[in-house]
């Protein structure tokens, strides 16, 4: 027996463990945890685009003191800016009681999701029925989008200028519009395809109108009585389309999920779940942390963060060096003594599909914020993979600050893998690393997390700026 307990003791102090986050919590947490994610639900149904969730942090940002940035400004403690990139992504910062030389703490997530856009000519009619033409944005499983309820979001630069913007699809009482699918009776042929192909991309063809604009005997009536209903609302014809930037996603709100109403289910969660943390942790600063503390919400992010409001453009870069140059200081130099947490989502472990993941290293749902040492693909293809020094920085912050967090990698090493904007930031000579939310059906158009996992997100970002 002495034995036995002797064994126990060491197997205690040397073993690593694994704890579910709801048996580490006590109720003053657990209604915080849920207090949150109202909040985030409410984030997450007014930001279904990259554009919206710009509008929805402007307008938290704004509420809570922020100011535009003006780049001949020198700014002093506790002063709270933002730099808003095209309304498709943007930079939040507190500057800090440190001279800026010593680098800023940055939180890195993305705004942008998997989704399907419009094509240039996106409208034609085809036996009676009218159809949106869509070309698929990110990695998504096309097999999912059809029979789904969706909305459109989007913008509309008409031929005199002028914008429109859209969002039909949302509020009570709406159209929606759909993707159909074969019936089974007659699938047996669809059914022979391969899982990828079971849907291909020129299927993704969205239904819009089935009425005809008169009794006339002209072609293509119903796509004239489509175009006139847009034109009586919007004052656009066909050709605005040209020059739209138009999106088509779920039309679902978010909802808790479970008997227990610990998890939330909702389009979008990639990676709004962890951009909504970060800003969050910025905007409950309260006065001037010790280091300048900059958020960016980015675009892009699902197609690889191109373009220029991607993070694999210049627009961080020169927002850091636009902040050290009042101050007389290189911005390469405060990027060089530069932290980052990149913010982005993992996958969480899912029994249903056990053999895609390495249980040891995977993520869990309800098990904390997930940091991750590397991403990338195979042979770390694609990662900025953290130093041991900086992960054991990150790591006994967390300890310290009793945050529930745990580590993960993307599934087994060669079925796949994915990437994120750490890469993109480490290149600029800042130290990062990945943290986030465990994920169940990423990239689906209805996915699902945990909500403890969202608020020890939110708790680890805040920890890292406001040391």
């Amino acid at each position: 027996m002495e034995n036995k307990s002797e064994v126990k003791a060491l197997k205690e102090k040397l073993f690593s463990k694994k704890v579910n986050g709801w048996k580490r919590i006590d109720a003053e947490e657990f209604d915080l945890i849920h207090d949150f994610c109202e909040e985030y639900k409410v984030f997450l149904n007014s930001s279904k685009t990259e554009r919206e969730a710009v509008d929805t942090a402007l307008i938290l940002a704004k509420a809570a003191g922020f100011k535009k940035f003006n780049k001949d400004t020198k700014y002093n403690p506790g002063d709270k800016v933002y730099k808003n990139n095209r309304g498709k992504s943007i930079i939040f910062t507190v500057f800090g009681k440190d001279d800026i030389e010593k680098g800023v703490n940055i939180l890195a997530s993305h705004i942008d999701s998997p989704r399907l856009d419009l094509k240039q000519h996106p409208l034609y009619e085809e036996n009676d029925i009218a159809y949106f033409k869509t070309h698929y944005y990110g990695g998504i499983r096309k097999y999912q989008w059809p029979t789904v309820p969706l909305s459109l979001h989007g913008v509309i630069i008409k031929s005199d200028g002028t914008s429109v913007q859209v969002c039909i699809g949302e509020d009570e009482g709406d159209m929606q519009f759909v993707i159909s699918d074969l019936l089974p009776h007659l699938a047996a042929e669809q059914n022979k395809r391969t899982l990828p192909d079971g849907i291909k991309a020129e299927e993704l063809n969205i239904i819009i109108g089935s009425c005809p604009f008169n009794n006339d005997e002209e072609s293509e009536l119903v796509k004239l009585n489509i175009l006139n209903i847009l034109f009586e609302k919007y004052g656009i014809t066909e050709d605005d389309f040209v020059s739209a930037e138009l999106e088509a996603v779920p039309a679902f709100k978010a909802v808790d999920i479970g008997f227990d109403r610990s998890m939330i289910g909702s389009y979008g969660h990639d990676d709004r779940v962890c951009a909504f943390p970060a800003l969050m942790s910025l905007l409950d600063i309260e006065g001037a942390p010790n280091k300048t503390a900059v958020c960016v919400l980015a675009d892009k992010e699902e197609i690889g963060s191109y373009g220029n409001t991607g993070l694999n453009s210049d627009f961080l870069k020169n927002f850091i060096w636009d902040i050290a140059k009042p101050f007389g200081v290189e911005g390469r130099t405060v990027l060089e003594n530069s932290e980052c947490l990149s913010a982005d989502v993992n996958s969480a472990y899912d029994p249903t599909f056990s053999s895609a993941f390495e249980a040891r290293n995977s993520s869990y749902l309800g098990y904390g914020a997930v940091v991750t040492k590397y991403t990338g693909a195979r042979g770390k293809s694609g990662t900025s993979d953290a130093s041991a020094e900086y992960v054991g920085k990150i790591r006994n912050l967390l300890d310290s600050k009793n945050v529930v967090w745990q580590t993960g990698e993307l599934g087994k090493t060669d079925l796949g893998g994915g990437g994120t904007v750490a890469m993109y930031i480490a290149s600029l000579g800042v130290d990062v690393i990945d943290l986030g939310v465990p994920v169940l059906s990423m990239h689906a158009p209805f996915e699902t997390v945990s909500k403890l996992d969202v608020y020890m997100t939110y708790r680890t970002c805040y920890e890292f700026i406001a040391r």
